[in-house]
């Protein structure tokens, strides 16, 4: 049951990645959000209320933590979509939210075999293959080296992954005896960080960017949305059926369908190296699975 709920999970996340960076492009990260979070929230309120349970304050405070670290995992995971191709942020991302689960599963006690072991340490690796981006011949100053950083579409990649992983750590530990509440609180939680980015963005004078124009592509952002909620949904049920580093790991397969998406529709490649890249995070992700 785990597997098949979280390769679904996957296919959700793929999909609604992949709709939200068309939109990103055509707006900017927090615009899309602005769309996109409300909608899942109104998705995970309308399963909670149909599927019963009770929404007991420690469960929900400990969704609404995953979904802060959640949203700013959004956030920054937008930000990347809009400076770098989809086939390398996505995978980018996916491996760094992968680790943390499997580290904090190893912790709690689940017992990983030796061929999982050596998927986790070609995830790593892969991070770094397909995370290379061609050097330029100028030397960057030090404020330029800040500025690339928060511009680099894989760094950005990394940190959204880094907080996603959180996240799945973060929904286990809300306990699976109150139905689907937590992931009410989670989506509580994004909402919340999209409301500071946006009184700091106020705060600073600086605009949102342009407002989202077009039926479609607001159309793409709701749908978007809510494929990410009922993602949410979905790991939330795998997780409560088994490991968290198996069902974090078969969930962060996602990108197989993002990057798929993306060669069909905006026919992106990859460099030499970040393809090797993206063959060593197959196996190793193939490795954590069958392991």
């Amino acid at each position: 049951m785990v597997t098949v709920l979280a390769l679904a999970a996957a296919l959700a996340y793929g999909v609604a990645d992949f709709l939200g960076g068309t939109v990103t492009r055509g707006s900017t990260a927090i615009r899309a959000l602005t769309w996109c979070v409300p909608i899942g929230l109104a998705v995970v309120l309308v399963a909670a209320l149909l599927t019963g349970g009770d929404a007991s304050p420690g469960p929900m405070a400990w969704g609404f933590v995953a979904g802060l670290c959640g949203g700013s995992g959004l956030i920054a995971f937008y930000r990347a979509l809009a400076r770098g191709p989809m086939s390398v942020v996505a995978p980018v991302s996916a491996l760094a939210a992968a680790v943390i689960p499997v580290a904090v599963g190893v912790a709690q006690g689940e017992r990983l075999d030796a061929s999982v072991l050596l998927g986790v340490l070609l995830c790593l690796f892969a991070i770094g293959l397909v995370s290379m981006e061609s050097g330029g011949a100028e030397e960057p100053t030090a404020g330029a080296v800040g500025r690339r950083l928060l511009d680099s579409g894989p760094v950005m990649a990394g940190l959204s992954g880094s907080c996603f992983g959180v996240f799945f750590v973060l929904l286990k530990e809300a306990g699976d005896g109150t139905g689907l509440w937590p992931i009410v609180g989670a989506r509580l939680g994004n909402l919340a960080i999209v409301a500071v980015a946006l009184l700091f963005l106020a705060a600073r004078g600086a605009g949102a960017g342009p407002r989202l124009s077009g039926r479609t592509l607001i159309v793409l952002a709701l749908l978007s949305g809510s494929l990410d909620a009922g993602a949410n949904v979905l790991y939330f049920l795998a997780v409560h059926n088994g490991m968290l580093s198996l069902a974090a790991v078969l969930t962060s397969l996602y990108p197989a369908i993002t990057v798929l998406l993306a060669r069909v529709a905006y026919s992106e490649r990859l460099r030499a190296v970040q393809r090797v890249g993206m063959a060593v995070a197959v196996a190793g992700v193939a490795l954590v699975t069958v392991g």
